[in-house]
C-alpha cells in the first residue's frame, strides 16, 4: 500500500523525505547566502501575474520541480527579517534550534490537543509553561497553554476575565486600556460580545504609559454608574512607542476592586529574560494572565506564543468535554481542555530546543541588545538636523520623520507616507509606518540583534535619498534646498 503512495511521509519513503528537505534547506540557504535586501523590489502587479499563471490542476511531479518554482515564486520575493535593512514590524530572526524543531515537529505531526496524539509533547508544553510562569513570578498554581500568537492570547485572557466576573450583563461588562493598548483588545471585546464601546480609554501619563490617577478615576466612575469594570489591560510593550505601562501600580489598583489584570507582554516578554531590564516588569508577577509571545522577543520562528495564568483554577473555566476526546473520566492531562484550538501545533518545541542550546540568559542579551540599538537610533537621529524624533525609546522601536528645514508641517505629512512606500518598492529598506495625533510617522521597530549603527545609518541615508527624490518630483526647487 505505501508503494502506491510515494508522497506520503513514512517507511517506505525516508529516504525521499531525507533528500526533500535537504533540498529545501539549501534552497534557503543559497538564498540568505546571497540576498542583500529585505525585499526584491518586485511590484504587485508583477507578483500577481506570476502566482496566477500557476495552474495548480496540472502538478508537475516530482517536489524537485515544486521546489524550483516555489524558489522563483516566494524566495526569490520574501521579505527577510535577518537583513538589516527591515527594520519594520514585530518580526524577528530565528533562532536555529528552532528552525531544526520545525523539521521535527512538521515531520512527526503531533496535535497537543490530546495526551495520546502527543504524549511527551503534552509534556513538554506543561513544563514550559511552567517555566515561563516562573519568569513571571507566579506560583505553583499557575498554568497556561500555547496559542498562535498575541491576539489569541488577549482574546483568551480577556475570556477568562469575563468567565470570572460576579456580573452576568454583558451589555454593562467594561475593558479598561490605553489606547496604545493592542487592537486585538477591542477585537476581543466585540467577539466576547461586550460590544467595540466596552473598551474604556484610560489616560496616559504623556509618554504613552497608563497613568494610575486616571485608571483608579475610570474604576471608581464605572462603580458610580452601575457599570462592572471586568478587566484591566496593562501593556507591557507597545505597538509604536514601545511602552511599558507602571505594571505595579496598576495591579494595586485592580487588587483593591477585585478587577482581573491581564498584561499583554506580547512584545516585552524579552524582559522576563533581560538581565538589565526586567525591572520593567515589576508586578507583572501580580496579574491574573499574561501574554507572551516568543516569536517576537525570543527569537522564534512564526508561531510561538501562550497565555499564563496566576491560577489554574481559571483555565478550567471554559473547559467542555467530549467522550470522544476528552472524556471526564480522563487520567491524562489533555490541552484541549484549556485551549481555545483543538487540533495545534508543537510549537513549544521551538523554545525548548533553543533553550537547550541557547539559554534563557543568552536570549536576554540578545533582547538587551536590540533595546540598546534602539537607543543608538533615537541618537542618530537626534544628531541629525533633517529628522524629527517623536521621543526616547523604552524598548526597541523609534518613531521619527525625514524633515529638511524646507518642509512645513503639511508637506512633511504628506512626504512621509510616500517616502514609506518609495522605500519599500526600492526593496533595499524596509520601514514601519503609524500615525501620532494625526500625523504619520516612520519607525524602526527593531528585533535584529546582529543589526549595527553602521546599518541604521545606511537605512537612513536610503532615507534621505528617497525623499530627496521624491521632493524633486514634487518641485524641483525644493530639491535645490535640500541637498
Amino acid at each position: 500500500m505505501e508503494s502506491s503512495t510515494p508522497h506520503l511521509f513514512g517507511r517506505s519513503t525516508v529516504t525521499t523525505f531525507q533528500h526533500d528537505v535537504a533540498r529545501a534547506a539549501a534552497a534557503v540557504a543559497e538564498r540568505v547566502s546571497t540576498v542583500r535586501r529585505p525585499y526584491s523590489g518586485a511590484s504587485l502587479t508583477d507578483l500577481q501575474g506570476m502566482v496566477d499563471a500557476v495552474d495548480l490542476d496540472r502538478p508537475l511531479g516530482d517536489t524537485d520541480a515544486a521546489l524550483d518554482e516555489i524558489a522563483r515564486l516566494y524566495l526569490d520575493h520574501a521579505v527577510w527579517f535577518h537583513e538589516p535593512g527591515y527594520v519594520a514590524h514585530l518580526n524577528c530572526p530565528v533562532a536555529l534550534p528552532a528552525l531544526s524543531a520545525e523539521v521535527l515537529l512538521a515531520a512527526v505531526n503531533s496535535s497537543v490537543d490530546t495526551y495520546d496524539q502527543s504524549t511527551t509533547g503534552t509534556l513538554i508544553e506543561r513544563r514550559l509553561v511552567d517555566w515561563a510562569a516562573g519568569r513571571i513570578g507566579f506560583g505553583p498554581d499557575a498554568d497556561g497553554v500555547f496559542t498562535s500568537g498575541g491576539t489569541q492570547s488577549n482574546l483568551h485572557g480577556l475570556l477568562l476575565a469575563r468567565e470570572a466576573s460576579p456580573a452576568t450583563d454583558l451589555s454593562r461588562m467594561r475593558v479598561l486600556a490605553t489606547a496604545e493598548a493592542h487592537f486585538s483588545v477591542t477585537q476581543a471585546a466585540i467577539l466576547l460580545g461586550l460590544g467595540r464601546d466596552a473598551v474604556v480609554t484610560v489616560g496616559t501619563d504623556g509618554g504613552g504609559r497608563m497613568d494610575p490617577v486616571a485608571l483608579t478615576a475610570a474604576l471608581d466612575g464605572l462603580t458610580r454608574f452601575g457599570l462592572t469594570p471586568m478587566a484591566v489591560v496593562a501593556t507591557a510593550g507597545t505597538t509604536d512607542l514601545g511602552c511599558v505601562d507602571p505594571i505595579a501600580d496598576i495591579a494595586e489598583a485592580c487588587a483593591r476592586r477585585g478587577v482581573w489584570l491581564h498584561v499583554d507582554a506580547a512584545y516585552g516578554c524579552g524582559l522576563l529574560v533581560s538581565t538589565r531590564r526586567r525591572h520593567l516588569l515589576d508586578g507583572i508577577e501580580r496579574a491574573d494572565s499574561v501574554t507572551v509571545d516568543f516569536h517576537k522577543s525570543f527569537f522564534q520562528p512564526i508561531s510561538s506564543s501562550a497565555i499564563i495564568v496566576r491560577h489554574s483554577a481559571a483555565m478550567r473555566r471554559i473547559a467542555h468535554h467530549a467522550d470522544y476526546l476528552n472524556p471526564r473520566t480522563a487520567t491524562v492531562p489533555n490541552q484541549v481542555d484549556k485551549s481555545l484550538q483543538t487540533t495545534r501545533r508543537f510549537d513549544a518545541l521551538k523554545l525548548w530546543m533553543t533553550l537547550r542550546t541557547v539559554g534563557s540568559e543568552q536570549l536576554g542579551a540578545m533582547f538587551d541588545r536590540v533595546v540598546d540599538l534602539a537607543e543608538e537610533a533615537h541618537g542618530l537621529l537626534t544628531d541629525d538636523p533633517e529628522f524629527e524624533v517623536h521621543a526616547a525609546p523604552t524598548l526597541s522601536t523609534v518613531l521619527f520623520r525625514y524633515r529638511p528645514a524646507a518642509l512645513d508641517d503639511a508637506a512633511c505629512d504628506d512626504l512621509t507616507p510616500r517616502l514609506r512606500a518609495r522605500l519599500f518598492a526600492g526593496g533595499e529598506a524596509i520601514i514601519a509606518g503609524t500615525t501620532r495625533a494625526g500625523r504619520p510617522w516612520l519607525k524602526f521597530t527593531l528585533l535584529n540583534p546582529m543589526t549595527t549603527a553602521d546599518h541604521l545609518r545606511a537605512v537612513l541615508d536610503r532615507v534621505r535619498e528617497a525623499g530627496d527624490a521624491l521632493l524633486a518630483e514634487d518641485d524641483p526647487r525644493l530639491a535645490t534646498a535640500v541637498v
